[in-house]
């Protein structure tokens, strides 16, 4: 059934643009600055710009940058991190690509920090054969490139850039196409209507309650675009960073760069912790490092970063420098205490390397998608290299093909008017924590998912606020993440089931894919044809 929607018949504020943007981090803002040259384009973010994962990033963007490092290089160590659970063509495009696209950005002014001497200062960090990090500020990189991005935008007069509107609704038209977005702000609801949507929303680390994310990084892109229908895959692979400052919970990102200066992860007794558990020792892949963390941790032991033989710490790493002042760490002792926390999603909504999604006209880009780069374990500094990378590329595609939309009846889909029972969010972190964090055993992922399978009912969303949104939101999720941890039975990269400890041949290369609430376990990535265009209808 559909319905003739009009801007005199809806009763909220209804806006019409060609793209709209949901997100603030690198591969929005990225996408925005190169689409705003050619379109109308609004970018929403549900706070502000400094509340992204992307802001808060300590380390930097992996790139190819000297003769003595290679491209093949880079290549196969994303591929060894991720136990080669990639789309190896897109893992091609990433690195080559995105060499080309960090080059850019420093060809066209983006302070990263040199030596001395004038070179470019690149820092090491796990699972990397090489110096290949380019980094800002010091620890401050993520801070500095998005200063660096908005400020571009600035100058760009057919972007507009709203903080504090918050998605709740995708709208799909009679012919299965996204054509707008319902959302939620401080003056009332709003309606934008337009020729393409673009999902950069992020990951899902808050979902659990010991994490690196910002407070508010619930998943909401993911279960947005999973209640309208799209594709959603790779949900078991939630990557653990090993280094979270700890004091009396978790406070905050040690950048893997630390290690990379020299720093060890020690116990009490400052007796080495990675000496003989990997050929990179504490430099090994994260799931590597964040397991052996979180073994010492469950023996009641507590962990360190030495960090006694790097000269001059607060100047190299400022940002962790006052973060460990501000919890009244006495880094003269030289011993940061540390845990395991939620880092980075490698799953997400499934999408070419174009952003091109199963729903046509519906794009994502960034941690919220998932391209098949990242693998079961994502390589460090990778992340914002995908989001300048994948940004860039889909706003190339969308310049060259984009098509107008002239179709806004839209599908009316039979929802509940009352919330299911839901979990409080701090039960539903602190569950998610146990039953589906580092290591998962069967029974407490089946509590789990009996706890949650009541979320996954379409529920109409306008009479609720935010808060009860983002619950809702989560819960639909973690569910995608608990299901998914259920299903493979075996150990792969960042999931790891207590019952089975070993990688399984069966499940190599097998993607578990949700939809319309069905599940599908296939060997392919991708499954569905390019998005449909109408020649006829070009943007003017």
């Amino acid at each position: 059934m559909c319905v003739k929607t009009t801007v005199k018949w809806v009763r909220c504020i209804n806006i019409q643009t060609d793209i709209v943007i949901l997100g603030g981090g690198i591969a929005a803002l990225q996408a925005a600055q190169k689409l705003g040259h050619h379109f109308k384009v609004h970018l929403l973010t549900k706070a502000d710009f400094t509340m992204s994962s992307s802001y808060k990033a300590q380390g930097g963007i992996a790139a190819v940058m000297t003769a003595n490092d290679h491209l093949t290089l880079h290549i196969e160590d994303t591929l060894a991190a991720g136990e080669y659970h990639h789309h190896e063509e897109n893992v091609k495009t990433l690195v080559e690509h995105g060499a080309n696209y960090v080059k850019q950005l420093l060809n066209n002014g983006f302070p990263a920090d040199y030596t001395d001497e004038g070179e470019l200062s690149l820092g090491l960090e796990g699972a990397h054969s090489r110096h290949r990090i380019v980094h800002a500020g010091g620890d401050a990189t993520g801070e500095k490139i998005i200063d660096y991005y908005i400020e571009g935008s600035r100058k760009i007069h057919q972007l507009v850039m709203n903080t504090y509107e918050f998605a709740y609704e995708l709208l799909l038209n009679c012919d299965g196409e996204c054509c707008g977005v319902r959302v939620k702000t401080a003056e009332g609801d709003k309606t934008y209507y337009a020729s393409y949507i673009i999902l950069a929303t992020g990951g899902a680390g808050a979902l659990y309650s010991c994490t690196s994310n910002q407070s508010n990084s619930y998943g909401d892109g993911i279960a947005l675009a999973y209640l309208a229908g799209a594709e959603v895959t790779d949900m078991e692979f939630v990557q653990f960073h090993p280094s979270l400052l700890y004091v009396n919970g978790a406070r905050g990102l040690v950048s893997e760069a630390v290690r990379g200066a020299g720093a060890r992860f020690v116990n009490r007794h400052n007796k080495p912790i990675m000496e003989g558990k990997h050929p990179l020792g504490d430099l090994a892949p994260r799931h590597i490092t964040a397991y052996e963390m979180y073994k010492m941790r469950a023996e009641g032991e507590e962990v360190f970063l030495d960090i006694s033989m790097i000269e001059s710490f607060d100047k190299k790493f400022p940002t962790i420098t006052k973060l460990c002042q501000n919890e009244q760490i006495d880094l003269t002792k030289g011993k940061i205490p540390v845990a395991p926390g939620s880092h980075f999603l490698m799953g997400g909504i499934v999408a070419t390397a174009k952003g091109e999604t199963s729903i046509p006209r519906l794009f994502a880009v960034g941690e919220v998608a998932c391209t098949g780069v990242h693998g079961a374990n994502r390589l460090a500094s990778n992340s914002l290299l995908e989001g300048i990378t994948f940004g860039h590329l889909m706003a190339e595609h969308l310049v060259q093909t984009g098509t107008k939309q002239r179709n806004f009846m839209l599908v009316a889909r039979p929802v509940a008017t009352d919330f299911p029972p839901l979990l409080q969010k701090e039960q539903l972190q602190k569950s998610m924590l146990e039953a589906a964090g580092i290591v998962r055993s069967t029974e407490a992922l089946q509590i789990l998912l009996a706890q949650l399978r009541t979320a996954w009912q379409q529920i109409d969303l306008s009479n609720a606020n935010q808060e009860q949104i983002e619950l809702y939101f989560m819960h639909v999720t973690a569910s995608l993440i608990v299901q998914a941890a259920l299903l493979r039975t075996e150990s792969r990269g960042a999931h790891i089931r207590r019952e089975y400890k070993q990688q399984q041949s069966e499940w190599a290369k097998k993607w578990i894919v949700f939809q319309q609430g069905n599940v599908n376990v296939r060997d392919t990535l991708y499954e569905y044809n390019q998005i449909k265009r109408d020649v006829k209808a070009v943007f003017q």
